[in-house]
Order: C-alpha cells, then sequence, then structure tokens
C-alpha cells in the first residue's frame, strides 16, 4: 500500500441517499484494510435504540407534548447544526411516525437538491405540510443526516471523530455542479469541511472491484463494456465503463454518464400509493399532500414485502386520519401481489425495442412539488442512454460491436440499487438487455445493492492511496462558457473537456477576457454528456437537447493595492477550470500579466433557476453609439448642440435610430440601460426627464432577470429607491415610477419586495382596513399601477399574498373598481408562478375561495377575471398546489362558454408551458427579443 501522508486512521464512505443513508469504513492501520459496514444506533420504536446498517433518510417533526422525551432516548448527544432547528426524529422510528401522522414527515431530500425551481436552501420540507408545522430546507435536511451519522460514530469512536477523518460522500453521476456544490455545502454545514465526492455508480463498481481484486484478470478477461444500472430511491444513474487489458492487466475507464433521470424506487411506491388512493377515497377527492405521504410510506413497506421471495398473496395498507379522526377516519385497503408484480414490470420494466424511445407528454408527474420524469420505463431511457453513447460504446467494444448500424450493448453489466434486490425485477432487466443484444450480458454480482455504493466509497479512497484498482475517464462531462451568437444560433467556448483528469487545471490561453474593477462579473454554463471529442477553447453551436444550463457563476473584481495605482478601470483576464479532488467544478479568472492574481468565480445557488434563458445577439445595433449619444446630450449638461425640446421627441427619436423599441434585442437594452444609469443624476431637470428616464432604464431592464449581469444592474437601480422621485405633483411621474419596479420586479430580493409593499399598502387596502392614516409625506397616485406592481411581487411571503388578495377582493365588491385588479389576483394566486419559488404559492384552498368570487361575473364582458380564473386554476401536477378536479372542471365549462383562448383552457386541463401570447398577459407587456421562459 502507499506510503502516501494521511494522518486519518480511518476512511469511512458515506451513501447519502434519497431513502437511507449508509455508511462504511476501514482501518487504515490494518495491513489489508477492507470495508466494513457502520451500523448505525437508531430509534427503531419508541424508548428502543438498535444498530441498523440502513439509516433511513427521514426526518419526523413531532408536535409539541406528542413524544415524551424518555421515548427518544439515543446513547449520545445528537450534534444540532442549529440551536433553532426543528426537533426531529430520525431513522426507522421516523418512518414509522410518518407513517402513521400525515404531513410532518420530511422526505426525499436529496432529490430536492436537483431541482432548481426552488430556493434549496429555504425552509419549505416537509412539502405540505400543515401551517404551524417546523420546516427546514433540503439542504439543512442533507446536512443532518450526514450530522447523525456524525454523532453515532463519534459515540462509537470517541478518539478518532468523524471529522478528523477520510470522508467520502457518494452523489448520483448526474447531478449537475448546482446540486454537486449544495452536497459540499450540507457537509460542511455537518462539519465533515474535507469530504470529497465520488459518483455512486462508480461507486458500486468500486466495492465489485474490491471484492474481486484477485480474480479480475480473470472476471473481466472477455469483458469490453461494463453498464451500471443504479436505480436508487429517487433517481436511476447510468454508467458506461471501459474495459482493456495492458499488459495482462485491467485497466477500467469511465466513457459514459446519464442525465439526470428523477425515477427511482420512490416512482414505484408513487404508483402504487395512487392505485391504493384510488381504492380509499371517492372520485374527484384526492388525498391531501400530507395523507399521500403517509400512504407513500404504507406502500413502500407493502412493495418491499410483495417482492419477497415467501412474499403474502396479499397486503394491507392504512391511512389514518387527522386531528379528532385520527383512529375513527382510519382507511384501508388490499394490494394484492400479483397485481404489483404486473404494475411494477409493466409499468417500469416494459418490454421494449431498444429503439424505443422516452415518450415525451405533455407534462411531466409532479408530486410532493417534486418533478418526476414523465415516463417510467427504466427500460426506455437505458436504450436512450446506450443511443447517446453509441460511438463510444462501439469503440470500447471493437470488433464484438455489432457490424451494422445496431446500437451496440455492453456485454456486461453490474445493477445496483435496492429495486435490484428483488429478483423479479433484476430478472427482467437482464431479459431485456440480452434480447437487444442477442446474447445475455455477463452480470457482475452485486450481493448487497443497497449497502454497495458506500463499501464502494472506502474502496474508492482506498484505490486513491495506491490499493486496488483505479477507474480512469476525468470528468464525465464537456463544460461551456455561453458567449456572444452569430444570427439565432446560442454559441459557448468549450472551458473544461470531458475526460479532463481531477486537479488538472484547464486555462483559455488563446481566449482573453477585459473585466471592469470593482464590478460583479457573471458567466452562463452549460454542459453535455455527449461522447463527442472537444478541445479546450473550441466554439460550438449550443441546442436544448444536448447541451444542460447550469447555475450562473459569479464574482466582483476587487481591486488590490497594485491595480489601484493604476489607471486603468479593467483587467485583462483568462479563464482557468480546475475539475477539483473535491469533486466540484472551479473556476477562477487570472490575471494575463500577474498569474497569481486571481478571482474565484462562485456558482448563485440562491432562489429558483432563474425562469429566464437568454439568446445574446453577436454584434450590438451598429446604431448604438448614436443612440447612446442622443441620450448623454439630452441628459447632460445644457448644450447648444440639442433643443430644449429633445427630451419631448426623445422616443420616437431613438426609435428612428433603432427601430421599433418592440425589437430592440437584450443585449442593445442592456447597453441602453448602462448610458441611461450613468447619466441618472440628471434625470430632474424636469417632470418630463424624470418621467421619461424612469419609463426608459424600467424598460431596458425588463424584467429584471434572465441575462449576465441582471442581478447587479438590478441592485444598482434598487439603490434609488430611497431617493424617491423629485416631481412629486406629477401623476404621470409617479405612474413610471411604479412601472419601472413593476419592470424590474423578478429581480428585486425579497426584503425590497416587502418594502414597496409597505409602502403601498394603504392605498392598496379597502376603506374598512385602513387602521391608520398615511403616513406624511407625498401623496402617491396612480392605483392601477400600483396594483400591477403588488402583482408581480412574487417573492412575497405566502401570509402577506393572501393578505393582499384578500384587500383587492373587497375592493372588488364595488363595481367602480378597475378591471386590473382582478388581473393582479390572478398573478398573486397563480398556480405557476412567472419566475418565483413554487414554495411561496398561495394555498390551493386560498385559491379556490377567489376562484368562488370570479364565477359570479361574466367573463365574456370582464375578461381580466376569466384571466384570472386561468391563473388560479392553471394546472401545475402539484396536488398540494391544484386545486380540486371538480372545481377544476367547472372553471374549463366556464372558459368554453365564455369563448376563451384555447391555450387558457389547455393550462387549466394540462401541466403546459405558456405561449408567447400568454407570457405577455401575465406579465404584463412581452419580453425583450432573445429571452424566453423556461420551467
Amino acid at each position: 500500500m502507499s506510503k502516501e501522508k494521511n494522518p486519518a486512521r480511518y476512511i469511512v464512505g458515506i451513501d447519502l441517499g434519497t431513502t437511507h443513508t449508509v455508511a462504511a469504513y476501514a482501518d487504515l492501520n490494518e495491513s489489508e484494510p477492507t470495508p466494513e459496514l457502520f451500523n448505525i444506533e437508531q430509534l427503531v420504536a419508541l424508548g428502543e435504540v438498535a444498530a441498523q446498517p440502513l439509516l433511513p433518510s427521514l426526518r419526523y417533526h413531532p408536535a409539541a407534548g406528542e413524544l415524551a422525551e424518555r421515548d427518544l432516548h439515543l446513547p449520545w448527544q445528537l450534534n444540532r447544526i442549529d440551536p433553532q432547528e426543528p426537533k426531529a426524529v430520525f431513522g426507522e422510528l421516523a418512518r414509522e411516525l410518518g407513517s402513521r401522522v400525515p404531513g410532518r414527515l420530511v422526505a426525499s431530500a436529496k432529490s430536492w437538491l436537483s431541482y432548481a425551481a426552488v430556493d434549496r436552501m429555504a425552509p419549505i420540507l416537509p412539502w405540505g405540510g400543515a401551517e404551524g408545522i417546523d420546516k427546514i430546507s433540503p439542504v439543512h435536511a442533507s446536512a443532518t443526516y450526514l450530522a447523525y451519522v456524525r454523532s453515532a460514530w463519534n459515540h462509537q469512536f470517541p478518539e478518532y471523530p468523524l471529522e478528523k477523518q477520510e470522508v467520502v460522500i457518494t452523489i448520483p453521476a448526474s447531478f449537475d455542479e448546482g446540486a454537486r456544490t449544495l452536497t459540499v455545502e450540507a457537509a460542511h454545514l455537518a462539519g465533515l469541511t474535507s469530504a470529497r465526492l465520488v459518483e455512486e455508480p462508480q461507486a458500486a463498481c468500486y466495492d465489485w472491484l474490491a471484492r474481486h481484486q484477485q480474480q479480475l484478470n480473470t472476471l473481466l478477461a472477455d469483458t469490453r463494456l461494463i453498464l451500471v444500472c443504479d436505480v436508487g430511491g429517487g433517481t436511476t444513474d447510468l454508467t458506461l465503463i471501459k474495459v482493456t487489458l495492458k499488459n495482462g492487466q485491467v485497466h477500467l475507464t469511465r466513457i459514459g454518464v446519464g442525465n439526470h433521470l428523477m425515477l427511482g424506487g420512490d416512482n414505484m411506491d408513487l404508483a402504487l400509493a395512487h392505485i391504493a388512493e384510488r381504492q380509499l377515497v371517492t372520485p374527484g377527492a384526492p388525498l391531501s399532500a400530507a395523507s399521500l405521504s403517509q400512504l407513500m410510506q404504507q406502500c413502500r413497506k407493502a412493495k418491499e414485502r410483495l417482492l419477497d421471495a415467501d412474499a403474502p398473496e396479499k397486503i394491507m395498507v392504512t391511512i389514518l386520519g387527522t386531528g379528532a379522526k385520527l383512529i375513527g377516519g382510519a382507511r384501508s385497503t388490499e394490494l394484492n401481489r400479483e397485481a404489483v408484480h404486473r404494475m411494477l414490470l409493466d409499468g417500469f420494466l416494459p418490454i421494449t425495442p431498444v429503439d424505443e424511445l422516452p415518450q415525451r407528454t405533455r407534462g411531466g408527474i409532479v408530486e410532493f412539488g417534486l418533478p418526476y420524469v414523465s415516463d417510467p420505463a427504466i427500460s426506455r431511457h437505458i436504450a436512450a442512454f446506450l443511443t447517446l453513447h453509441a460511438q463510444a460504446s462501439r469503440e470500447a467494444l471493437g470488433e464484438l460491436a455489432p457490424l451494422d448500424d445496431r446500437i451496440p450493448i455492453p456485454d456486461a453489466i453490474l445493477l445496483n440499487g435496492g429495486i435490484f434486490n428483488s429478483t423479479l425485477l433484476s430478472q427482467r432487466l437482464l431479459g431485456i438487455l440480452a434480447q437487444w443484444r442477442g446474447a445475455p450480458l455477463q452480470q457482475l454480482l452485486n450481493t448487497q445493492p443497497d449497502l454497495a455504493v458506500a463499501s464502494g466509497a472506502v474502496a474508492y479512497a482506498m484505490a486513491r492511496h495506491g490499493q486496488g484498482i483505479r477507474i480512469g475517464g476525468g470528468s464525465a462531462r464537456s463544460y461551456f462558457i455561453q458567449v456572444a451568437a452569430e444570427q439565432e444560433a446560442q454559441q459557448g467556448v468549450c472551458i473544461l473537456p470531458r475526460g479532463t483528469e481531477e486537479g488538472q487545471a484547464v486555462q483559455l490561453t488563446e481566449r482573453n477576457f477585459a473585466l471592469r474593477i470593482g464590478e460583479p462579473v457573471r458567466f452562463h454554463l452549460v454542459s453535455s454528456i455527449n461522447d463527442t471529442t472537444f478541445q479546450p477553447g473550441d466554439i460550438v453551436t449550443l441546442d436544448d437537447i444536448m447541451f444542460t444550463p447550469l447555475p450562473p457563476i459569479a464574482t466582483v473584481l476587487a481591486q488590490d493595492k497594485d491595480v489601484a495605482r493604476s489607471q486603468t478601470a479593467e483587467v485583462p483576464v483568462q479563464l482557468q477550470t480546475t475539475l477539483t479532488e473535491v469533486g466540484t467544478l472551479e473556476m477562477a479568472c487570472v490575471a494575463q500579466d500577474k498569474s497569481s492574481q486571481r478571482w474565484k468565480l462562485e456558482f448563485q445557488l440562491r432562489g429558483g433557476k432563474g425562469g429566464l434563458v437568454s439568446s445574446m445577439s453577436s454584434t450590438l445595433h451598429p446604431r448604438f453609439a448614436e443612440a447612446s449619444e442622443l441620450l448623454s446630450l439630452v441628459y447632460g449638461p445644457p448644450s447648444k448642440k440639442i433643443s430644449p425640446k429633445a427630451i419631448k421627441t426623445l422616443r420616437f427619436d431613438l426609435e428612428k435610430i433603432l427601430g421599433k423599441r418592440e425589437d430592440w434585442d437584450t443585449a442593445l437594452l442592456r447597453e441602453l440601460f448602462g448610458t441611461l444609469w450613468e447619466c441618472g443624476q440628471r434625470r430632474r431637470y424636469s417632470a418630463t426627464h424624470e418621467r421619461l428616464w424612469f419609463n426608459l432604464i424600467g424598460f431596458c431592464l425588463r424584467p429584471g432577470f434572465g441575462y449576465p449581469l441582471d442581478d447587479w444592474r438590478v441592485q444598482q437601480l434598487w439603490s434609488i429607491y430611497e431617493q424617491g422621485l423629485q416631481y412629486i405633483t406629477e401623476a404621470a411621474v409617479w405612474a413610471e415610477w411604479w412601472i419601472l419596479w413593476r419592470r424590474v420586479s423578478g429581480g428585486l430580493s425579497e426584503p425590497a419586495q416587502c418594502q414597496i409593499l409597505d409602502d403601498i399598502a394603504y392605498d392598496l387596502q379597502p376603506l374598512s382596513k385602513r387602521a391608520r392614516k398615511r403616513s406624511p409625506g407625498a401623496k402617491p397616485q396612480g392605483y392601477d399601477d400600483m396594483v400591477r406592481l403588488v402583482a408581480t411581487l412574487e417573492r412575497l411571503p405566502t401570509a402577506r399574498k393572501i393578505e393582499v388578495g384578500e384587500w383587492l377582493l373587497e375592493r372588488l365588491q364595488k363595481a367602480s373598481e378597475s378591471l386590473q385588479t382582478w388581473w393582479a389576483v390572478g398573478r398573486i394566486g397563480a398556480r405557476v408562478p412567472f419566475y418565483g419559488s413554487v414554495h411561496n404559492v398561495v394555498p390551493a384552498e386560498i385559491a379556490a375561495n377567489w376562484l368562488q368570487r370570479a364565477i359570479k361575473l361574466d367573463w365574456k364582458k370582464i375578461r381580466p377575471a376569466a384571466f384570472a380564473a386561468t391563473m388560479l386554476a392553471r394546472m401545475s401536477g402539484d396536488r398540494e398546489r391544484d386545486i380540486s378536479p371538480e372545481l377544476r372542471a367547472q372553471i374549463i365549462q366556464y372558459l368554453q362558454q365564455a369563448k376563451c383562448p384555447a391555450s387558457w383552457i389547455e393550462m387549466v386541463e394540462h401541466p403546459t408551458e405558456l405561449q408567447e401570447a400568454d407570457e405577455r398577459s401575465m406579465y404584463g407587456e412581452s419580453l425583450p427579443p432573445g429571452l424566453r421562459l423556461v420551467h
């Protein structure tokens, strides 16, 4: 074994799974360290502690007084990350309690880490938990499972605390850089600041290699390509590993990984829960998300029992009532063994040809707020994966590859994940692959598919120390930075090719960037798992199919003493990218003339995924300089070069230079913003100057996000909010002031949005709610504009949204009330937000209540009420957000009778994307050319 310096005594591997967390370890003081499982002490019943290899990745948040402290006693003190975090029960007892009491179980935190449509650092779990139940963020929940393992380990090994050992945490190979970075953040919160990451399919393979290291040359002598199929609780994770023999020794290289598929054991449990739900409830009265979660836990236990070799013919599942009906409201139904087997085989492992790819449906399945894949057929997803990597597979198989155009099939397979404890499921998949290949695949036997990943993480670390074979291959993805496009095609520059080894820095020496000092810089990245060979600096055309957007990365280039003394405001830099040994992507700007000077670029992971993508044009409008000069003259010092009346014709003159302003693309708009901002101090020359400046700068920055550096631009613009208006008696200036903040609201933080609401609340409230007089100062004007503004503040806390909605509905009882108020009610209560996090959506029961008021009106005459109803009833696919099927059917009927647009009806019938016209209706005006909404 290598004598690489390592002060730790133990290597510890932790499989931080969706369903279970497993730990294994090896003692480096032994002559031949061997991975063994670490049995984790946990509560298995009230007052009963046992050590088990599987720790369910679950937290149960008990009600005050629900459980006695003596029944929750552990033999060690649990390390709480934050004294303010909710008290929780972990492990088997959490699973048991969660299967009996709805709404208090935090589950699938790992799946949430990879879902960018929510703020993964916000307290949103348990999803669907009732008001008053303590909640926690997905990152924090994941950290608490790691902290639990740390506490259990430190109790058993007090002289060798876990934080001082060599720790490896496993992640899906399909995790993007955002999810990887969040996993590292969770580890840091748990005190494991030096933990490294390894991909789960590789870990499973390392476990097999460690168990058969003495016979590898014999067992893999005729093998050329291994498919690792890892179906866990939350994901289906696929990896291809090429096998070569050099000088009689086996060498392994990872040559392909799959896209992120939210498809695993959870989907099976959910499908069974849907079957049981249909047997338990009357049609049209679905269970709440909390009750469905409870039923899902029951179905998971039933599934595991029904897949056993000695399974009973049927199993009863029961859900309890809530509140006073906890026992009396219990309902039970049976799950039949034969029916369950048929559903699992035909639904998840159907026998399909290799050219049958996943079916694309209108909208994906959303439960508990998570977007599960719309096609649950694992076999079709494997076919798509093998099709994508056909070229690399053909090269790996060599003479064993088919001679015709058939998709090459690996000649060996390693199955991993809890579902493959079932002989029924594993044999079905092996049969499908044998049918595709025309011959059976060699099965690399995995006797512990739900435990192998943790042991494999230890074996991976041991291989790094020189004991055991290492899997090569480097980065599983190629990474690109978006750059200016030619015509309509978005382009990117390769910054790190697939196959780059850990720790190898790639610097784009042929690509230089000029970065302004003291200002944020932001880069948009994409990745690709395609097996095309790229070189650093290669320019490629990006498309939606082969390239996956990543969270943006940013930094602020701070001035050092040398730069401060220089005359220039910019620093010439090159980009350097590294796949770190921890397992994450790291980027830096390196000064060209001083390589020791660098600025680290960090992923921006708070909030949703942004909602917009930009298509940057290659060149600025050819007459931009002319338009910029005009703005500088109008808003510059008095000059004889420009007529005093020029301000009145400014918009007309700009359109003469640049064309219709609705056609100004995003790059032009943001450059115009820069010019307007530079001359912003002179916006107060006159009321017309101020009004037009507000109008133009808001138009140029709408919708406040979606383009590089928009967050910084909005932050700059927000600095004028406290300054307010100069011409406070001019209604037109007030109107443009409110329109400005509506246009950029998507870039405003929650505190900024709350401040705006506080300032306009008095004017939005009905007379009955005005408990105090308006605060001293200027009287705000423009009620319609304030209403439209408040409707776009999607980052407001849910309670404040409900409050505003009730104000507006009370005002709507007056016939004279503005119809814009109905539009605002629809936006405030929308089931699918435009840019906000889905956890801030107004509850479905509130939306239903608001709908009852809307359907009393004639939608043919009051079109905004029909639009509001569409937004309130729009189907998201998430039962926590969606209104009841009966009410939705009623809304569809009303929309049809009122001859509303077909796209509105479709949005209520199915989860759909917004069409351009509906985007305009929801946002209030068109988006800039080059920005499009994505979900």
